[in-house]
């Protein structure tokens, strides 16, 4: 095996450990797969990781609960950079207005990773929407959703957007998406650039 496969394989298994140690809250797991310097974006939150453990864990502590399910990777290495783009569904759950409530988010996870001292490890994650869907988890009962607040947010992510501003998170209304637009479009650039070395 080459050692361009081997990287592959490395950072696809490290994006793997991402979700489920997060998901379980196995933190110190949780802090393997990133470098000391790395930064997560997401529709809710945008800082370091560390920054990004201690307000998950503040937000369990109030009902936070966000499950991560992958799909496939799309992994570029070139020598001790790489990216790598990852299919995933995020489901969160919250009560809205006395109804409980599962949204579904069908999105992708663009990553910059780096090897440092012969280590792989995540350096930027940023989240693309593609679109999503909100479900009453009871059949009996129904979701009577403000408009004005849901047309606040963009098509792909707006019942994402619409639960987290419900629970009293502030939600980026510039999250990368599906449509296109400048900030996917610098998303792509930095992704490109990272890998050419810049």
């Amino acid at each position: 095996m080459d050692q361009k496969t081997q990287d592959v394989m490395i950072i696809r298994d490290l994006i793997e450990r991402w979700a489920v140690y997060r998901d379980a809250l196995l933190w110190d797991k949780f802090r393997t797969v990133w470098h000391v310097d790395g930064r997560m974006k997401a529709t809710w939150f945008d800082g370091p990781f560390e920054e990004f453990i201690r307000t998950t864990e503040d937000g369990v502590k109030h009902g936070l609960n966000i499950q991560h399910i992958l799909g496939g990777s799309a992994i570029e290495v070139n020598d001790y950079r790489a990216i790598a783009m990852t299919k995933i569904i995020i489901l969160q759950r919250a009560d809205i207005d006395g109804v409980l409530c599962d949204v579904t988010s069908y999105a992708r996870h663009s990553d910059l990773w780096e090897k440092r001292e012969n280590r792989w490890g995540l350096v930027y994650r940023e989240t693309i929407c593609d679109k999503d869907r909100i479900d009453a988890v009871s059949a009996n009962q129904e979701i009577n959703l403000d408009e004005n607040l849901l047309g606040q947010f963009p098509q792909e992510y707006k019942h994402l957007a619409y639960l987290q501003t419900s629970v009293g998170y502030n939600v980026n209304r510039d999250v990368p998406r599906m449509s296109g637009g400048p900030s996917l479009d610098a998303l792509y650039r930095r992704a490109e650039e990272w890998l050419a070395g810049e």
